[in-house]
């Protein structure tokens, strides 16, 4: 008999022909295996008890980095094979399948690299079935060596053997090359001078070179990363001025996990990240390092460090031959997307970087790396930034997607979701759109999508907010697709991302939203930012919000802390603003106050009032620095030592003003500064079980920013583990990443039901 078996997931660029191709062979069965676009297409004939039992192995014991969504068989009339054999890819129709996101560096082709017996010894673009590039060289699907940029390199008469050979783990795969007949490096100085060519020559020189204290700008399978010896407090500090990058913490790539393991106590969710087949930057208690970083450069004030470990065979090699940590920061300066063409480099990073290493395979989608962290006591995940290696499939369920629809997401942490077909896509993470590079690369990911998949949206979502660069592309770009367009409120999208990855709209239960963060638009023309939210049968109304206070100086409030105190301070904080600032900068900021119309709720503003306050932070050099730095004022903490300075008042109003007075009064008192900090987040943590208890809910949903605080998150479990059902952004970040699909989520489940 003969059957046809489809099979839909992540199932290409994943080993996954070979793999049926030699299951096929166990179990006797004649016919072909094709990709298309709905994923693995198979014709097979057998007996019915051989077609069992080969159909049940492919669906229960697939590929690793497979991820199976769907499978069907069905008899068809029978056809005669000759024998079984993998048939080029077909395209009928329109695609409907999971992409493929790019893939670390897998053990074995790690050892293949460092073998010199092996014929790929130092190449540094080794791969197989299960590893490498795949997101970042795509150009379109079924994937296939002709749609990506591996086209140009034509295999060598070694490579095309392993490529046909059934019992070769690099059967079939697209990236397949080797030194003779793949991607050629080539280390350049600034002025572009060739130094060398020769992988082992290149990395033996890169050592010296940094050993040095100088500054490479490498070009990885993903774009260009910015090296120094991460040692090196000198080297680091050149770096961060040329980069224009004062303070933000710097990422750490370690030669091995054992060299890591070495230095510092790993948890065994942190080893995992690690090692995983994303293999993001994982950040780890920087107190517990015992190795001779330079830690107080890397992360000034912080007490938490970005490390990882090689996920390319480049980045393998160079390490082998460094044996030592670098600092591995996205090849940009500061604020602009990462790069990943030589000659975007050579121009843009040449007041930065003292040498080059480029090669010539050519990057379609740059990505940064990801990075995420686990909480201390409950190693809950929480990303902080979702790219490379996550990119740019979402793997869940979201149900009442009944059209095309793209969401074009927020403002400062740019991501675009698209619902073409029975998948959700998300892009890696773009960045800020008011820098123009950014927004450049924002409008070609949109015309990628629509260019990969064929097809318009019907339906165009945006934020709220009039002025955002996303908003205003959706309207116009809305128009040219004669597309339905809807704004969808920030915190609402966020508060529906939890929804939606948690499938909480279709239970019965109401859900209590606490969406915390530092702006977004609200419908009273008010900026929001510390809300709560009642979700039930498909309705979402706002209950509550921290008590408004002015929002002064438009965007220079969120990047200067003494001006949320400002806003926020009574009569006898007075002194406290004299130290801050001049008399005649506080008499402009007084006028402005008086004139003042617009309000704000932002928990992220509070944040930085509390960090004013306390002397902790009085400029954020970056987004959410002063957050970061009170957190990093903990070491440990027991609830029982903690006291809430406020309550829930009438109406879900929380008292920000009394608030920051109770504070004030500990400063004065001489309440160690520790202790409060731990007091503001733990009435932060209560405050949501208290309006939970006044609707009678114990199923409660936080995002937005503010639950990147790891010890916050830890607070809120620890106090809510018994009475209440508690669900956070784990597949996304909480930050504004997660707007694009929330706005999806808000607009199939609230919009399309009311």
């Amino acid at each position: 008999m003969t059957c046809k078996i489809v099979i839909n997931g992540q199932v290409q660029g994943v080993g996954f022909r070979p793999f049926v191709y030699s299951t096929a062979f166990q179990f006797q069965i004649k016919g072909t295996v094709s990709n298309n676009e709905e994923g693995v297409i198979i014709y097979a004939t057998a007996t019915k008890e051989n077609l069992d039992l080969f159909y049940h192995h492919l669906v229960a014991h697939p590929p690793k980095v497979a991820r199976i969504n769907g499978h069907s068989r069905q008899e068809i009339p029978e056809q005669s094979f000759s024998t079984f054999s993998i048939v080029p890819s077909e395209k009928n129709t329109f695609l409907n399948l999971q992409l493929t996101p790019d893939f670390a560096l897998c053990e074995v082709c790690r050892e293949d690299t460092t073998d010199q017996e092996n014929r790929r010894y130092y190449y540094p673009f080794t791969t197989c079935t299960y590893c490498g590039p795949r997101w970042a060289i795509t150009n379109s699907f079924p994937f296939e060596r002709n749609h990506t940029n591996m086209e140009k390199y034509q295999m060598c008469t070694a490579c095309e053997k392993e490529y046909k050979d059934p019992l070769d783990r690099r059967f079939h795969s697209q990236t397949n090359s080797c030194g003779q007949c793949g991607v050629q490096l080539s280390l350049n100085d600034k002025k572009g001078t060739v130094l060398e060519t020769k992988p082992k020559a290149v990395f033996k020189k890169i050592a010296s070179l940094i050993q040095e204290g100088n500054i490479i700008a490498v070009k990885n399978t993903s774009g260009y990363l910015l090296c120094c010896d991460a040692r090196n407090t000198s080297a680091i500090a050149e770096l961060r001025r040329r980069k224009k990058r004062p303070s933000k913490p710097l990422a750490i790539v370690y030669p091995s996990l054992i060299e890591l393991q070495k230095v510092c106590s790993l948890s065994p969710f942190q080893e995992l990240a690690l090692t995983s087949t994303e293999k993001p930057i994982v950040l780890i208690n920087a107190l517990l390092f015992k190795g001779q970083l330079a830690v107080d450069a890397l992360a000034p004030n912080l007490s938490q460090l970005g490390v990882m470990i090689p996920y390319t065979a480049l980045l393998h090699l160079m390490m082998e031959e460094i044996g030592f940590p670098l600092v591995a920061t996205s090849g940009n300066i500061h604020g602009s997307p990462i790069i990943s063409s030589e000659e975007d480099a050579v121009r843009e990073l040449r007041e930065v970087a003292d040498y080059f290493l480029h090669h010539d395979l050519e990057i379609s989608i740059p990505q940064d790396d990801s990075v995420l962290k686990f909480t201390p006591k409950y190693q809950q995940k929480i990303f902080f930034r979702r790219s490379r290696g996550y990119a740019p499939n979402y793997y869940g369920h979201l149900p009442g997607l009944t059209k095309k629809i793209m969401a074009m997401g927020g403002h400062l942490k740019s991501t675009i979701a698209f619902n073409p077909n029975d998948y959700i896509y998300l892009s890696q993470y773009l960045g800020n759109l008011d820098n123009y590079d950014v927004y450049q690369r924002f409008v070609k990911t949109v015309e990628m999508f629509v260019h990969m998949f064929e097809q318009t949206p019907e339906v165009v979502l945006h934020d709220l907010h009039p002025v955002y660069e996303s908003t205003q592309f959706a309207r116009s770009q809305g128009q040219i697709w004669g597309a339905e367009v809807y704004g969808i409120q920030h915190h609402k999208a966020h508060f529906a991302s939890v929804l939606g990855e948690h499938q909480l709209f279709e239970q019965n239960e109401p859900v209590i939203g606490v969406i915390w963060d530092g702006t977004g638009y609200g419908e009273d023309g008010a900026i929001w930012g510390g809300e709560f939210f009642l979700h039930e049968d498909h309705l979402m109304n706002r209950i509550g919000s921290f008590q408004y206070f002015d929002w002064l100086a438009g965007d220079k409030m969120a990047s200067d802390p003494r001006l949320s105190l400002f806003s926020l301070a009574s009569p006898n904080m007075q002194y406290l603003l004299e130290e801050k600032y001049t008399s005649t900068a506080l008499g402009i900021y007084e006028i402005i106050k008086q004139k003042n119309k617009m309000k704000t709720s932002s928990v992220g503003r509070i944040f930085d009032a509390v960090a004013s306050l306390l002397g902790i932070c009085d400029h954020n050099s970056f987004e959410g620095e002063a957050a970061m730095l009170m957190e990093s004022c903990i070491s440990t903490y027991r609830l029982e030592d903690c006291k809430a300075y406020i309550k829930v008042e009438e109406k879900g109003v929380i008292p920000t003003y009394k608030l920051l007075d109770l504070l004030h009064t500990d400063v004065q008192n001489g309440t160690p500064r520790e202790q409060i900090v731990l007091n503001f987040l733990y009435t932060l943590a209560t405050l949501i079980f208290q309006m939970a208890d006044q609707y009678k809910v114990n199923h409660i949903a936080c995002s937005g920013g503010v639950f990147q605080n790891a010890v916050l998150v830890d607070m809120i479990r620890e106090i809510g583990k018994d009475d209440y059902i508690l669900y956070f952004n784990s597949a996304l970040s909480p930050n504004d990443e997660n707007i694009s699909f929330g706005q999806l989520a808000y607009f199939s489940n609230i919009i399309q039901k009311s």
